[in-house]
């Protein structure tokens, strides 16, 4: 059997983390892809660890030992989640007209690349497919395919097209006239979901959360798209912790294991979301990231009344 040579570029993006940002840059070694490109985010002020841990992390990114063109997008400041995830990926996409994306904490089993380039191929030209996500939240396949198609984008390994992230803004301008006409509704039918939806995107909206991948998912609503779903989970998020971003309580989402997806992939028939698997989704993985999101706001609440930082 012929070993697989991945022949899509890779993106990393790394703050901070040294030790995960190794561990997903071995795997990345495994599959040698021909050009690397790293997006880093500079230190915090204040945070008196963060200029030795992130040039720690871009230390790391000097052992790149296979043959490989690596470029580099570093920011001397702290830009913070939103701006210096979708500005990188801006960067990303005025370089190259496909890539394989994955942050510093997101381990991938070998076949997500093999996973990736060849839904990248299959559906380069189909502008309906926006994202190839590799993380799986369901305990078991939804169905005989190797993927299924869904509303929901997963950013914990990934992969799209110049043509898909053109349609993203990370400001979401369009929707206050979504919000207005109601259209939500015709992608999330379920209305306690639909609900905390709305909420998040208004805050969003108001730039009242640090983050860019809510603004993904609104831009493949926005825009009709789907997004892909492996029948197994082939990245393991170990970045849960108090070092994180976002995933700071732990979950039954923290480091699941990633596992082989076997070849030659098995198409679905029909261009069409799953909405059983989606509502599976929403309950088992959404719902969950809602409510570590609430606890941490409220532990930073209660840290403060106490006088902490």
């Amino acid at each position: 059997m012929t070993a697989f040579v991945l022949s899509k570029p890779v993106a990393l993006v790394v703050f901070n983390r040294p030790e995960l940002t190794r561990l997903v840059l071995n795997a990345v070694r495994s599959a040698r892809p021909p050009k690397l490109l790293i997006i880093a985010d500079g230190p915090r002020v204040h945070h008196e660890t963060d200029a030795s841990r992130c040039a720690a992390t871009r230390a790391v990114l000097e052992s790149v030992d296979w043959p490989c063109e690596v470029l580099r997008e570093y920011s001397d400041v702290n830009l913070g989640c939103r701006r210096r995830v979708s500005s990188g990926i801006d960067w990303v996409f005025s370089v190259v007209d496909e890539a394989i994306i994955l942050e510093d904490d997101c381990v991938p089993h070998p076949t997500f690349f093999r996973f990736c380039e060849e839904l990248l191929e299959r559906y380069r030209d189909e502008e309906r497919v926006m994202s190839i996500g590799g993380t799986s939240f369901h305990a078991s396949p939804a169905s005989a395919a190797s993927y299924w198609f869904s509303r929901f984008p997963h950013v914990w390994g990934w992969a799209t097209w110049r043509r898909a992230w053109r349609r993203y803004d990370v400001n979401i301008g369009r929707w206050p006239d979504v919000r207005h006409a109601d259209e939500l509704r015709h992608v999330i039918p379920w209305l306690r979901d639909r609900g905390r939806w709305t909420s998040t995107l208004d805050r969003l909206h108001r730039g009242e959360i640090d983050t860019w991948d809510y603004q993904w998912a609104f831009a493949i609503w926005l825009h009709g798209g789907l997004s892909i779903v492996p029948e197994v989970n082939l990245v393991s998020n170990v970045g849960f912790g108090d070092d994180a971003t976002h995933t700071t309580v732990s979950s039954n989402l923290a480091a699941r294991p990633a596992e082989a997806l076997p070849f030659p992939l098995r198409h679905p028939f029909m261009l069409q979301a799953d909405l059983p698997a989606d509502r599976f989704t929403q309950r088992h993985a959404m719902r969950p990231q809602w409510r570590a999101r609430l606890v941490k706001a409220v532990q930073i609440a209660l840290r403060h009344l106490r006088g902490g930082h």
